[in-house]
């Protein structure tokens, strides 16, 4: 571990539901000692400024990027906008911490990629499932040979629409922000992890969009991956289960066989159940939104960030977050997604709309410009 212990000036851009998280907990953690917002709405920045007792707030990026305190920066505004402060963070060569995708157009993110490999900058990727004990015991497992050599994956991963119509309802480019890309990326990023070490040579895969399809986007997309070990793994999402679907936003069941044992996840949050006469509100709840109809019942800590106690946030987002900082501050190693992960993973959820579309096997890896070319 490098002993790094140098104050860490944080910029923080979008100031929405997540970058008001890892606001909040940068103010609680010792390491941090200037923390500069930037929204481009200037009511919810200057809340959060005056919440967390922020040192700066702008709605220009460029403005809160130049100045002289920042050494490390968040990227966190909606998906769609990622690429422009991303690479002007890059510029200044800071620390980064970028919400998942890295863009949502294929060849930004190459760009972005390429930008932070040539400026040598540390920078991660949200994917906050990483930091849950249960797939730290299994990663650890499976690193250590417990099961032997993987031969077969399977993931399901199940959603209440409440998130794809919160998502797609804040913008009219939407043709990017399929199930994948935006959601089943996380699970995606989970099984590569575990798979760490092989690689995706093929992936056939089949859509619907019966329910959400006026919203612009897809209901479900199941697919089939082929490793080039001959691994398969089957990689299926559904964002479409209905609004009082308990589930509050997401469940996970992963299947892992290995050629001396097996390894089955569940993590769909069946075993925490509440049923109360007191409606139940949105489990992702952007500005505005509103879910349409009563919820009675929720399977309680499906909510990806942690839950609520005493006003703070418990859970997999304060290890993450708290896990960066650390890694800024003393240089120690953690599990965080990589930029190269990030683009990878945008890579394979894109594929696998492509071959959705196409209606035939995509091979692997797919090129940004193919991606965009027949996907927008």
């Amino acid at each position: 571990m490098t002993e790094k212990r140098k104050e860490i000036g944080l910029a923080i851009i979008g100031c929405g539901t997540i970058g008001r998280i890892r606001a909040e907990l940068a103010r609680a953690y010792p390491g941090v000692g200037w923390i500069g917002l930037c929204d481009i709405k200037s009511d919810i920045g200057e809340k959060l400024r005056d919440d967390v007792k922020a040192d700066f707030f702008t709605t220009d990026f460029r403005e809160l990027l130049a100045r002289p305190e920042v050494t490390a920066a968040i990227i966190a505004t909606d998906e769609n906008f990622h690429t422009d402060p991303t690479l002007a963070a890059v510029e200044r060569g800071l620390d980064l911490f970028i919400e998942k995708p890295l863009a949502t157009d294929a060849r930004q993110s190459q760009q972005i990629l390429d930008a932070i490999n040539a400026a040598g900058v540390d920078a991660v990727v949200g994917y906050t499932q990483r930091f849950r004990r249960r797939f730290l015991a299994v990663k650890e497992r499976l690193v250590t040979g417990q099961i032997g050599d993987v031969t077969s994956v399977v993931t399901r991963a199940f959603m209440n629409r409440m998130v794809p119509i919160a998502t797609v309802s804040r913008t009219q480019d939407r043709a990017n922000l399929t199930p994948m890309v935006v959601s089943g990326t996380h699970s995606l990023d989970m099984c590569m992890w575990l798979m760490e070490g092989k690689k995706p040579v093929s992936v056939y895969a089949q859509s619907c969009d019966a329910a959400l399809g006026k919203w612009g986007t897809k209901d479900s997309t199941f697919g089939i991956f082929t490793m080039d070990d001959g691994t398969i793994w089957s990689m299926n999402i559904s964002w479409a289960l209905p609004v009082v679907w308990p589930g509050a936003v997401y469940g996970i069941e992963i299947g892992i066989v290995g050629t001396k044992g097996v390894i089955d996840i569940e993590d769909t949050h069946r075993d925490v159940v509440l049923a109360t006469e007191v409606a139940q509100g949105a489990g992702y709840a952007p500005e505005g939104f509103d879910p349409g109809a009563p919820r009675h019942v929720d399977f309680l800590t499906s909510y990806p960030p942690g839950d609520l106690h005493d006003n703070q946030l418990w859970g997999p987002m304060r290890e993450e977050t708290n896990a960066w900082y650390q890694r800024v501050y003393t240089g120690q190693r953690t599990p965080h997604a990589t930029a190269t992960d990030g683009h990878n993973n945008l890579l394979l959820t894109m594929a696998m709309d492509l071959s959705a579309k196409r209606g035939r096997p995509v091979e692997l890896p797919a090129d940004p410009d193919e991606l965009m070319r027949e996907l927008v």
